[in-house]
């Protein structure tokens, strides 16, 4: 027992470094698109809002349209110290606009001039990277602190998770790979280091895997087929229309569509194929004895409690993204019928219908994976 553990250990230790480098790999191998904006040619630097002058600002009811004129003072860069005049201009859409106040920071792009001195600077928005990053390390600090070792695994799951898809996937899909396909291939990538770092490589974690990557193709051949009988183009993605338009018209926006749905899915099938195979395995380690259909009937009985509430769990989550739509439907008088045959709320539709199939789905393929991977044929008692 004492050298099985000690085997569990180093093969636990080896997969953690091997997805610690993995994952440092991911975060240095360029995306190919560093130098594809204009506004990457300069610097971006801290600034400070010393004054601001609000006179050029036209208020239409929550709306605010115009100039808002400013001087700014840069706290970063070969240009410290220097103290600029600049203007925020309002479009009229808030969700776009911002404005400032003395003391606010900001961030800076300062454009050189010919000499090599400074040119033109453009304040961009409030300055949230030191905040970002404080939130990033609060959380990461507090996962470690309460899950130990664990704690150290996921956060690198975290990590990995957010380089894979922000330098790897979404780039890849930018060069012309067809988003369905490359989303399967970086589900399958991200759930094999997720599964097998939370839950080791062991048949618990290769159960696990094995019943969320069946749930992950199923709800991607579901979101291909009602995406296309409900004729939803795509382009119902904030920025979706932005990119066919920032010269990217190969873009199949329907196939982008597509794939959100089971990636955004992807984490909550991880969650309760991985609830399903650790009781399982918790199961046949308390009674070696089980059957194979006795272990499978447990299982069955632990998944209906689990995704029980798991595709409730879903629901809420996918909310917030449409709770001011239907908000504004209501408070507007819209019929029902009128609301359910837009495509904003069909794509919603879709979005977490077929997420929860989906989910629904993992349970008994969970089950009957950890059926034959936890109990063997060699092993199983008649």
């Amino acid at each position: 027992m004492e050298r099985t553990d000690a085997d569990k250990r180093r093969r636990d230790i080896g997969f953690t470094l091997i997805s610690s480098f993995l994952t440092l790999v991911f975060c240095v191998i360029p995306t190919g698109f560093e130098g594809a904006s204009q506004a990457g040619v300069g610097e971006r630097v801290r600034g400070r809002i010393i004054e601001v002058n609000n006179e050029r600002i036209i208020n239409a009811g929550p709306v605010k349209q115009g100039e808002q004129q400013l001087e700014v003072e840069i706290l970063s860069g070969q240009f410290k110290g220097r103290i600029f005049s600049g203007s925020n201009n309002l479009m009229g859409k808030m969700e776009l606009d911002k404005m400032f106040a003395p003391g606010d920071l900001a961030l800076v792009v300062v454009s050189f001039s010919e000499d090599g001195g400074m040119g033109y600077a453009q304040v961009l928005d409030h300055y949230r990277t030191d905040k970002m990053i404080f939130l990033c390390l609060l959380f990461l600090l507090f996962i470690i602190l309460i899950m130990g070792w664990m704690g150290v695994k996921i956060m690198i799951t975290f990590v990995f998770t957010a380089v894979a898809l922000i330098r790897v996937l979404f780039p890849a899909m930018l060069r012309g790979w067809d988003p369905i396909f490359a989303s399967v291939v970086m589900v399958t990538v991200i759930t094999a280091v997720i599964i097998f770092l939370v839950g080791g490589l062991t048949r618990r974690g290769l159960t696990a895997f094995a019943g969320s990557m069946g749930g992950v193709i199923v709800t991607s051949c579901l979101a291909f087929f009602f995406t296309y009988w409900f004729k939803i183009h795509g382009a119902v993605r904030p920025f979706s229309e932005a990119l066919i338009y920032s010269g990217y018209a190969h873009l199949n926006l329907a196939h982008l569509f597509i794939s959100g749905v089971f990636l955004a899915a992807s984490g909550a099938m991880m969650d309760l194929s991985m609830d399903i195979a650790s009781a399982m395995d918790e199961i046949k380690t308390q009674y070696p004895a089980i059957s194979r259909i006795n272990l499978i009937k447990s299982g069955i009985s632990v998944s209906r409690h689990v995704a029980g509430t798991m595709s409730t769990t879903l629901l809420l989550a996918y909310s917030a993204e449409y709770t001011a739509m239907i908000m504004t439907f209501i408070a507007q008088g819209i019929p029902l019928e009128n609301v359910l045959n837009m495509i904003w709320v069909s794509s919603e539709a879709i979005h977490t219908m077929v997420g929860c199939f989906g989910l629904t789905l993992v349970a008994p393929l969970t089950v009957f994976a950890g059926g034959i991977i936890l109990r063997p044929k060699t092993e199983a008692v008649k």
